[in-house]
């Protein structure tokens, strides 16, 4: 089964860190990704720009509404994401638990629906 797991960080402590730290943090992930790829659970990996480069969409009674960045007044912004093919949650949050962001945000796990599950 394929898992999204979700990076959430607070972005404003994220760019305090010293370059030398962000460095070391930044090669900690790609150590984190080579296991992934290792083990054969890889899928993809992508990092988000800030979320005051963010935008929310609605449409409502035919109204559009744009909403620009930062548009949520949360501790973590999502930052980026991995998605793994693995047996079940146990497996994809034992993978969560071994990613750095962990340590330094949450990581957010949810399985990715199988097109044979919508109806119709």
């Amino acid at each position: 089964m394929r898992y999204m797991l979700m990076l959430h960080a607070d972005e404003a402590a994220g760019r305090a860190v010293a370059p030398q730290d962000m460095a070391r943090f930044m090669g900690q992930m790609y150590a984190y990704q080579q296991a992934l790829e290792k083990a054969a659970v890889f899928i993809s990996t992508d990092a988000l720009v800030s979320s005051s480069e963010a935008s929310i969409v609605r449409v409502k009674d035919g109204e559009i509404s744009v909403l620009d960045g930062p548009y949520a007044d949360a501790r973590e912004q999502l930052g980026g994401y991995f998605i793994i093919d693995v047996a079940d949650i146990d497996e994809a949050n034992k993978w969560a638990a071994r990613c750095p962001a962990a340590t330094w945000g949450s990581v957010e796990v949810r399985r990715i629906r199988d097109r044979s599950e919508y109806a119709g």
